[in-house]
């Protein structure tokens, strides 16, 4: 399984320099859909990282898809306290297990 990252250059250089080798660049709405696209077709992907602001963008239709994947598992950063709770509902339906209790 491997660690996939869409977003702004400036939001995937971190995970870039931290040794995650599929970041996609994606600085226009067109650009992060077909980004998204592909990522969502490649089997090796486990994880999909996206900043919430991203997510936002994205087609209702796919991003209903996004909300329902369990692979890959699609993480959202920022947006505070709604995120995380996102974040945990998404976990534990992909692991199976609640792992905050």
């Amino acid at each position: 399984m491997e660690i996939a990252v869409i977003g702004n250059s400036e939001f995937i250089l971190g995970f870039r320099l931290a040794g995650i080798q599929k970041t996609y660049a994606a600085e226009n709405d067109e650009k992060l859909v077909e980004h998204i696209n592909g990522v969502l077709r490649d089997p090796d992907v486990g994880i999909l990282v996206m900043n919430s602001g991203d997510m936002e963008k994205v087609p209702r239709k796919l991003r209903a898809t996004l909300d329902n994947s369990v692979k890959p598992t699609v993480i959202t950063i920022g947006g505070g306290e709604e995120g995380g709770l996102s974040m945990r509902e998404k976990i534990k339906r992909s692991v199976g297990v609640d792992l905050w209790k």
